[in-house]
């Protein structure tokens, strides 16, 4: 292990969430030294809309990193910072920095209407996979670019330069406009074959070349620790900060995966299903989102489902409204392994929150079907979560159908805590479910070992996370899975069958 001048080396990583800042410190053996996480509010001034004030990040960062310098065991030094966050936002910035309005983050769904009309645009799906290999979905940063220029004129006209959720913060740490590969992949405003932006993109959103940050790999040092900002937070100025990557692509990191062969499942709020590719996979439909990965050579092919285990937090919420229910998330599960695998026919559609994959569907609607007088709490609670888990196997067959390869699976989130949620994820995919060391930090554990290959710690980023060890593996159990095979189908149909009830109802 290497020292300086009689201190042991350690790397720091940021993640800059959609609810929380959290930081971590890992030493050489990638073991967690320190963490420390900080909350901030999420606003939602209409419906479907959500934005955030940068200055609270800031502000969660800046009392995270002093929290965790001060839990730093003695002996140890932080050689690096890697940053990570909270794709696709869009935080306007004027000529003097400032931010001109609140940041719109990746899961407002505002902008179906500019999304369409930039497609059209620039000649509609495949002239635009053909420039930048994804679609333009809600969520993306250029299509808030097009809503602000149409709806804030004023706000668009002052804006000098966007930058990233977590690039916001790298500029209040470094004073530079800076992103990297992995995030500025989820802008829609960036070809992930080449590694660059894509000038066609940028002209039809009303921007310069200026306006947008300079681009780095996700391992190259992005600037240096500001001397105030390094005072501060009991560290040396100058400190290099590394690139980082966006949290899709750094928590698939975290997961030990940057080389083809495991595919990982992030079970949280949302679900993220994604892969690593030694080239960029080809997205002729764009319904996969692929980004370019943390290594210079990589490119990870995933997709992201609003709708993961949000959908259960939606019914705990729904039945905690009972007067007088005394339940929890515990008593929920419990209902749920009380019913029979399949819960006697009742499909759950999971789309609470629309949908972007499977489908490119922002108006998508949930739904509960198969319901007979049979049917009791439990089979209402376990179709939820098998609803859950089939839409995320209908992600992991488009990425397979995308030539990706899967030797195994790897699970991360707060989900893969439940023994019932984990077996249920293994039976639903017909795979063995592993989890690892690392995965339960997200990406702040990536970010950090993106830190340490910046900085030389590790020759690479395959080496750094070749220190990462499996910690738990679920096996499949063969019935239940041919169960939930047969239900693939079926549960992928009735989207397709409510789709004319969508239409004649609308978005409500």
């Amino acid at each position: 292990m290497s020292t300086t001048g009689g201190t042991r080396a350690c790397f720091v990583g940021v993640d800059v969430g959609t609810s929380a800042c959290k930081v971590i410190a890992l030493d050489e053996a990638g073991a967690v030294l320190a963490r420390a996480v900080r909350d901030y509010p999420l606003a939602t001034p209409r419906p479907g809309w959500a934005e955030q004030a940068p200055a609270d990040w800031w502000k969660g960062t800046d009392e995270a990193m002093k929290a965790l310098h001060a839990d730093l065991p003695a002996g140890y030094a932080v050689r690096a910072i890697g940053l990570c966050g909270q794709m696709h936002g869009l935080v306007p910035l004027d000529r003097g920095d400032r931010v001109i309005r609140p940041a719109i983050l990746w899961c407002d769904n505002r902008t179906g209407a500019e999304c369409d009309e930039l497609t059209e645009q620039l000649g509609g799906l495949s002239s635009v996979v053909a420039l930048i290999n994804n679609r333009i979905l809600p969520g993306y940063t250029a299509g808030k670019i097009v809503w602000m220029r149409k709806h804030e004129p004023r706000a668009f006209e002052q804006m000098r330069r966007f930058l990233n959720p977590k690039d916001y913060i790298r500029l209040l740490m470094t004073g530079n406009h800076a992103t990297e590969v992995a995030d500025a992949s989820g802008t829609a405003l960036f070809d992930v074959r080449n590694r660059r932006w894509s000038a066609p993109l940028l002209e039809a959103v009303g921007l310069r070349a200026d306006q947008v940050p300079t681009v780095y790999e996700s391992q190259v040092t992005s600037g240096g620790l500001r001397p105030e900002v390094a005072s501060s937070w009991g560290l040396p100025p100058g400190l290099p900060v590394v690139g980082g990557g966006g949290d899709g692509v750094t928590q698939i990191t975290s997961m030990g995966i940057v080389s083809e062969g495991p595919v990982g499942v992030i079970f949280g709020t949302a679900g993220v299903v994604g892969g690593a590719a030694n080239r960029c996979p080809e997205n002729k439909e764009g319904l996969l989102q692929v980004f370019c990965g943390n290594s210079p050579d990589r490119w990870n092919p995933m997709g992201c489902t609003l709708n993961g285990a949000g959908a259960f937090q939606w019914l705990f919420e729904v039945l905690a409204e009972t007067p007088g229910a005394k339940i929890d998330f515990d008593a929920l599960v419990r209902l749920a392994e009380s019913a029979p695998p399949g819960s006697d026919g009742l499909l759950f559609l999971p789309y609470l929150m629309g949908e972007r994959c499977p489908w490119v569907a922002p108006d998508a609607r949930a739904a509960l079907v198969g319901l007979t007088r049979a049917h009791r709490l439990g089979h209402l609670v376990r179709s939820v979560m098998e609803g859950i888990v089939l839409n995320i196997r209908a992600v992991l067959e488009l990425i397979l159908r995308g030539g990706v390869a899967c030797t195994e699976i790897r699970a991360s989130g707060g989900a893969t805590a439940s023994p019932f949620w984990m077996s249920l994820l293994s039976d639903g995919l017909g795979r063995d479910v592993v989890t690892v060391t690392g995965a339960s930090e997200g990406g702040a554990y990536g970010a950090a070992l993106i830190a340490g290959v910046g900085v030389g710690a590790w020759s690479d980023l395959d080496r750094a996370v070749s220190l990462i060890q499996e910690t738990q593996r679920v096996k499949v159990d063969a019935t239940r899975a041919q169960l939930y095979e047969r239900q693939l189908a079926p549960h992928g149909a009735l989207f397709s069958a409510l789709d004319g009830i969508r239409s004649m109802t609308g978005p409500q």
